[in-house]
């Protein structure tokens, strides 16, 4: 079958690859609507280590083509919503640790971009599908589900792990699609004083619709600086969604002590994290740090689309720019990795 992905470390392309086998468990899907992610374009250019022959994407809707003979809840025919992440649900790490992201290592759960092709070809696989594929649920529209399976799904996480309460002043660093989700999802969880960090008009523009309350520049210095004027102090919570391997430090240092730092951004392989000593109180400031990958799975999507059917958040602000064929994954791709000024989220619709 053909594909589109990652023929080498920076050089991407069509793929030639053989169809992947449904095993008893599992799902063989057509994708109806995909969309590139700056994780597939990071990947192509070695940020997650070497790779090669290997098709990308990992955000799609699709048809079920076949289904193993152990597959209960769907059949040849059905339209589902694929997670990004599709655990094992029956390995050691899912069963005992603490996140599903890494069923049998780490990112294991992540087996699109990691173990496997992914969603960029005429078909692909999914593992375990009665617990991995969302029925598509009624009033929630494909391209509104389709940013779900990782921006949404991501995006919240961060307000998960952050803890946001009521009153909160929270942070989100990077308002791309992802950290727009952060913002949407801090607005729903009660933050007070919501500050975005971010320069490109559309993107501050929908930050404001989904919630932050004010939108600062890095363009007009030091952001660490500017949180903390017009705070007086910091924020509780800080979501890091985007930046470069500095933006750990900033989010440390505009932290209020007892504060929490979330970061679901990823960092590259040859990055070293660092922070001052005094931003952390010289070890003492009690301020909780962690990171995490999106939970995977059917329930948490399906519990995305009720907050999308009940008019919570509306995704389909994220998408900027529409495809259609599946030929022009190549053109979108090649946007997503330009990253143009106008990019938020590209979509390609296939049928």
């Amino acid at each position: 079958m053909k594909g589109y992905g990652m023929i080498s470390v920076g050089k991407h392309g069509w793929l030639e690859k053989e169809r992947p086998v449904c095993g008893p468990l599992d799902a063989i899907i057509k994708p109806t609507i995909v969309a590139p992610c700056t994780s597939d374009t990071h990947t192509m250019h070695g940020g997650s280590g070497p790779k090669e022959n290997l098709i990308l994407g990992h955000e799609a809707v699709g048809t079920v083509v076949e289904v193993g003979v152990l597959v209960q809840k769907f059949k040849p025919g059905d339209f589902v919503v694929v997670p990004c992440v599709t655990p094992d649900w029956t390995a050691l790490g899912v069963q005992g640790g603490k996140s599903v992201a890494h069923d049998t290592r780490l990112f294991g759960s992540f087996k699109f971009l990691g173990s496997k092709d992914g969603v960029f070809g005429e078909v692909f696989h999914v593992n375990q599908a009665d617990a991995n594929l969302a029925a598509l649920t009624e009033g929630v529209s494909p391209e509104a589900a389709l940013m779900t399976v990782d921006m949404m799904s991501t995006g919240f996480h961060g307000v998960e792990m952050a803890e946001i309460g009521f009153g909160d002043t929270v942070v989100v660093i990077g308002i791309g699609p992802v950290g727009l989700m952060a913002v949407a999802g801090a607005a729903l969880r009660g933050a007070g004083r919501l500050i975005g960090i971010g320069t490109r008009p559309n993107c501050v523009k929908i930050a404001r619709e989904y919630g932050a309350t004010d939108v600062i520049s890095y363009k007009d210095g030091d952001i660490v600086q500017q949180v903390l004027d017009l705070t007086g102090g910091g924020a509780n919570k800080v979501i890091i969604a985007g930046g470069s391997q500095e933006t750990f430090g900033q989010a440390v240092s505009m932290t209020k002590e007892m504060g929490t730092i979330a970061n679901i951004s990823f960092f590259d392989v040859g990055h070293t994290l660092s922070m001052p000593a005094l931003a952390w109180g010289l070890g003492m400031a009690s301020k909780d740090i962690r990171g995490g990958f999106c939970p995977g799975g059917a329930l948490r999507i399906e519990k995305m689309m009720e907050l999308i059917k009940y008019g919570r958040v509306d995704t389909t602000k994220l998408i900027s720019h529409t495809f259609r064929g599946f030929e022009k994954i190549k053109d979108a791709f090649c946007l997503m990795d330009e990253k143009t000024p106008d990019l938020i989220k590209p979509v390609v619709y296939i049928d």
